[in-house]
């Protein structure tokens, strides 16, 4: 009897024992399933990105006394709003992970982009320092699709791609971070100045972006697949993928050590960029005395960075696994963190604006090559439950993003900097103390035999990784408790 799937044939080659996932990327294919996939999934979280962070270019204006147009904020204010813009999201994505084992990462990124558009488009609303950190708390929450962002590219393409393919659809989708940063500080703000106040400006150029989520949220739940085989909905009707427990995928991710030493090298990489998201405007307009439009323009370039960074760190990560294994991946990721850590101290005693620059386009590169490098081992860490443990690390990123915004706000710039500098450096030796099954430690252990076949593909059986989680009787159990 043939097998029930939606599609028959297929736009990309793929590995029919790796549940039909593609073993290739075509970046100019826009086929479903896997394509399709792959672009709505950037598409998404750049959007949301973009939605998360508009505020951040706008508020050296947003600060200023309310007789000048703004609504007068403090230091202490503005790094409390930037710490609740970041906060929302780590709630969020510990949920996303099984959520996503369960549903699929299809509709929960439509629905959250879709809810997170909302209150963006009311950021004209706020009167003072209290409201501002609620609404920025709420747009933050759309953050959290980075996890169905990993989770689904995951879902469509084998081990030996996923690295790559993870961190193109995560990088592309940071690049949000870099382009509102330009477009809303650059842009469109301006643009909206010519024709009313400069009140009025800040107020209402948030509408535009949260109109395009919204619409792009509703948009992606119609033209797209939640696997190759088809929608989680038709496959478990049809038999195709068993039932999934949410808590029990959650709680099997939870218990893997691996998981929270990557959390923690997460927070140190992409905690550090939502801090620059955050900071490096307003860090350029104190320091280096520029406008906003053009420390806007300025900080902008941390975040562009994204266009190839994190692909390139998730692409290195895939060839030296191809050569060395797991540990390749991880000396990859250790030397990536220490040498961030480095580049913080050098960039917090720059004295010229250009040199500032400089570092931080080098210093950005080597952040967001460390974020694509983690991304590379998660699948690794118990495929079964990957959904999970991408949240979980994913969630890390932005307990990062709080610790660091803490010392922001309670600290001195260049003791800031230093503290955030001297975590990096120390994250990077965790790398050591990562031990997965099956695969060699950076310093001790060796390979299984079925993970050398897989990396080195001899043609011999093969670990696979991403699979769709097999249901195992405590697993069954509480699906049918969900029923019930």
């Amino acid at each position: 009897q043939a097998e029930i799937k939606k599609y028959q044939t297929y736009h990309l080659a793929v590995d029919p024992n790796q549940d039909d996932k593609a073993t290739e990327i075509k970046l100019c294919n826009f086929g479903r399933p896997h394509m399709r996939a792959f672009h709505c999934s950037w598409m998404a979280f750049f959007t949301a990105f973009f939605i998360w962070f508009a505020i951040a270019p706008l508020i050296p204006v947003i600060k200023l006394p309310p007789e000048e147009g703004g609504i007068g904020l403090t230091k202490q204010e503005i790094w409390t709003s930037n710490i609740c813009s970041v906060l929302g999201t780590i709630f969020m994505r510990f949920i996303n992970g099984p959520m996503c084992d369960k549903f699929g990462a299809r509709i929960l990124m439509g629905i959250i982009l879709m809810f997170a558009s909302i209150p963006c488009a009311l950021t004209g609303l706020v009167t003072d320092a209290t409201s501002l950190s609620i609404l920025r708390f709420f747009i933050g929450l759309g953050g959290s699709t980075f996890v169905c962002c990993q989770f689904w590219t995951s879902r469509m393409f084998t081990k030996e791609v996923a690295g790559t393919a993870n961190a193109l659809v995560g990088g592309w989708g940071n690049l949000g971070g870099g382009v509102t940063q330009l477009v809303m500080g650059s842009v469109l703000f301006p643009l909206f100045k010519t024709g009313m106040s400069t009140e009025m400006a800040w107020r209402t150029v948030s509408i535009v972006p949260a109109v395009v989520g919204f619409g792009l949220g509703l948009l992606i739940i119609f033209i797209s697949d939640d696997a190759p085989k088809g929608n989680y909905k038709e496959m478990k009707r049809n038999g195709t993928m068993p039932e999934i427990s949410a808590a029990a995928s959650f709680r099997s991710g939870a218990m893997n050590l691996n998981t929270w030493l990557l959390f923690i090298q997460y927070g140190c990489c992409f905690g550090v960029e939502l801090t620059m998201n955050n900071a490096a405007a307003n860090y350029f307009v104190s320091v280096f005395g520029q406008s906003v439009e053009s420390a806007a323009a300025i900080a902008s370039i941390f975040g562009w960075m994204n266009l190839f960074a994190r692909g390139l760190g998730g692409y290195i990560s895939d060839k030296v696994n191809a050569r060395m294994g797991m540990r390749g991946r991880l000396w990859w990721q250790g030397g990536l963190l220490v040498v961030e850590g480095i580049l913080i101290f050098v960039f917090a005693n720059s004295k010229s604006l250009a040199g500032a620059i400089v570092i931080m386009i080098i210093f950005s590169t080597v952040v967001q090559a460390a974020e694509g490098s983690t991304y590379g081992i998660v699948p690794y860490v118990n495929p079964a439950v990957t959904g999970s443990i991408a949240g979980v690390v994913g969630a890390g990123g932005n307990v990062g993003a709080v610790c660091f915004g803490l010392g922001f706000r309670q600290m001195e710039t260049l003791q800031a900097f230093y503290l955030m500098g001297g975590v990096v450096l120390a994250s990077g030796i965790l790398s050591v103390f990562i031990s997965i099954k099956g695969h060699a430690s950076l310093l001790w252990g060796k390979d299984s035999e079925e993970a050398i076949a897989a990396y080195k593909k001899t043609g011999a059986p093969a670990a696979t990784t991403l699979q769709v989680p097999e249901p195992d009787a405590e697993v069954e159990d509480e699906a049918e408790e969900d029923k019930a």
